[in-house]
Parts: structure tokens; sequence; C-alpha cells
């Protein structure tokens, strides 16, 4: 396993790689890695010659300072980790070096980046877009990965690969979860044994709407009853709760229109800020 911080020294390498025609996969992340993350990575590993994993906090997509600075850092741990899963390159860059000018440039997702998270986390989005721009161009990836407990980050990063006509491939990978339904989450390290309890909630109820929706019940009293679950938890604190169209992130009242919806949702448990969701195909 080779690990590279300079910007430079990679994109040398990646031009061997190109030249000998093997495939590369990209798995960006923010280190603190699990076994969600170690899912993309054996994807990666499978579909691809070669498998490039980052470890990056970026500050770009932090709005909450504290949030930043508190974020599990455990680099030593990671690179082992990675080393034991065969991993070709990880890339370890430098603040510093990495944005040698603070950006001016963001990439702007429109009306997509002001629904969900977008309404709660202000220039989440554009941060992340710039860094996976930036990971993008010096990777050259034939195929990225990314986690679908992130599911508007997916759609988000899947659209501007499509409109910005990135040679790339972007692959969801199904979410991870605790024997108790809570998704995997670096933040979950925040999180004390009776937090874990707390947060299996959350889970709790995207299948109660998940089970509604099968059999066709109302959505609004679906909704009602969550909230009436996530209400009566305590030592949880529900940010947003919402049923949309994975096609523009909009929020729906009914779905008997659609063939697909994800059911989103946010919210607080010892003051560590979790999300989740639920993918249905309906027809």
């Amino acid at each position: 396993m080779r690990i590279i911080s300079a910007p430079g020294e990679l994109t040398e390498l990646i031009s061997s790689f190109k030249k000998n025609n093997q495939t590369i996969g990209f798995v960006p992340t923010m280190g603190a890695l699990h076994d969600g993350h170690l899912s993309l990575i054996h994807q990666s590993l499978k579909e691809n010659d070669l498998t490039v994993v980052s470890i990056f906090v970026n500050p770009l997509q932090f709005d909450n300072a504290s949030d930043l600075e508190k974020y599990p850092r455990v680099i030593d741990e990671d690179i082992k980790m990675l080393g034991e899963n065969h991993v070709d390159v990880v890339f370890v860059p430098e603040e510093q070096t990495f944005y040698p000018q603070k950006p001016i440039i963001s990439i702007d997702f429109g009306v997509l980046s002001e629904r969900l998270e977008g309404k709660f986390r202000k220039g989440h989005f554009e941060g992340v877009g710039v860094v996976i721009s930036k990971f993008l161009h010096l990777v050259d990836p034939d195929r990225v990965y990314f986690g679908l407990k992130d599911l508007q980050q997916y759609l988000l990063i899947k659209r501007m690969c499509t409109d910005l006509q990135f040679q790339c491939k972007v692959i969801g990978v199904n979410t991870v979860r605790e024997e108790s339904g809570l998704a995997l989450s670096s933040r979950n390290r925040r999180l004390s044994s009776e937090g874990l309890k707390v947060a299996a909630v959350i889970n709790r109820g995207l299948n109660f709407i998940k089970k509604g929706i099968i059999e066709q019940s109302d959505l609004q009293r679906l909704l009602k009853e969550v909230n009436k679950i996530y209400e009566s938890e305590k030592g949880f604190e529900l940010e947003y709760l919402e049923v949309v169209n994975p096609a523009d992130l909009s929020s729906i009242d009914n779905y008997s229109h659609l063939s697909e919806l994800a059911i989103c949702v946010a919210g607080y448990v010892e003051g560590v800020r979790l999300i989740d969701n639920l993918y249905l195909r309906l027809k």
C-alpha cells in the first residue's frame, strides 16, 4: 500500500496507472473508518484493478466550527485498517497543500442543495462539490463510490458528474447498519453506550413508515405516528422527517403516483447530529 500526501505525487502515480490501462476505483472519506466504508472499499476492489482511498476532513463542508473540531480523527488506526484490506493507494493531503488558497469558486447545486440537509447546513453541499471535484481531477477514477446513508450527497454528486461531464461512474452502496438498525457513521464514535441505544429509534421510525407504505396507509398519518415515536424517545431531538421524491428531493404528501420515494430523517443524540434514510421502489 502506498501512502501519498502531495497532490502532484498522486497525479504522477495515476498517470502511470492509466498508461497501463488499469481501471481505478476511488473511495473519498473523512476517516474514522468503519464497516460502512469497508463495504465501499470491497466493492471497489472487486470492480477495479486499483483502489484509491482518500482521508481528508474537508473544512469547506462544515458550517459549524465546533462540529469540525470534534470530528473524529484516528489516522493511524485508519491506515492500519486500509492496509489490512489491501487498498492500493491512500491519499492523505494536508489542508495547506490541498487548499493553498481558500477557494473562491463553489459548486451551486441549485434547488437540490436547498432541501433536506441543505436547509439546515448552509454551504455544506457547495463545500462537498468543491472537494469532490478536486479529488476527481486528481484521481481521474473510472468509478467513485458513495454510501447511500448520505443519499442527498450521492444524488447531488451524480448530477454534478453528469452536468460537468466527469468521466466516471458514480456508484451508490447500500447503508451498513448495527444490529439495532442504527446506520454506521463516524459520528457514532462520539455516542455513549446509552446514546447508541437511543439513536436506534431513528431506524425504528423509518421502518414504521416503510411498513405503512407497503400496506398503502395514509402518508400523513404515518408521519404523525412517527413524530410521536420520536418525541417520546427521551434523549432524541428530531430536526426533520420528510418523505421525498428522489428525482428532485421535493417533499411529498402522497405516494400513489410515484414509482420510488425516500424517507429521510435527521436528529440529535447527546449533541451529535445523525442522519438516515430508506429508499423504496414502489412499482
